[in-house]
Formats: structure tokens, C-alpha cells, sequence
């Protein structure tokens, strides 16, 4: 299981905050999508999180870049 939470540069399907979660807490990335789109069933403010998310997650290139 990773410890950083960044969206990867590879098995993204829009901007990888979801196979950044599921690479995050050892799940697949198909498992969190559809996770995400069963969630999209139930009223609350889903989209608006993984918007947030997808604004703060760091990209997997620029993680890498400031590590160094």
C-alpha cells in the first residue's frame, strides 16, 4: 500500500483521483469507479469531493519532481 496520495500518470480514466485513491488503500482502480458511480445514487455532494480532490491531489510526475 502506497503511503502518498497523488493521482498517477498511468490507469487514470479522467484526472486518476480515483486510481489514486484505490492505489492509496490497496483496492483497484475499477472497485473505487464504481464505488464512486453507486455513490452517485445516493444524494450528498460526491462530485463536488472528487472535484477537491482532483484540485488537490498532487499529479504522480510533480510528486516525484519535488521529492528530489
Amino acid at each position: 500500500m502506497s503511503r502518498k496520495l497523488v493521482r498517477p500518470r498511468e490507469g487514470r480514466m479522467l484526472a486518476g483521483v480515483c486510481a489514486g485513491l484505490g492505489r492509496r488503500f490497496g483496492m483497484s482502480a475499477g472497485m473505487v469507479r464504481l464505488l464512486f458511480l453507486l455513490s452517485l445514487l445516493l444524494p450528498g455532494t460526491q462530485v463536488i469531493v472528487y472535484l477537491v480532490l482532483w484540485a488537490l491531489m498532487p499529479n504522480e510526475d510533480r510528486y516525484l519532481a519535488t521529492q528530489h
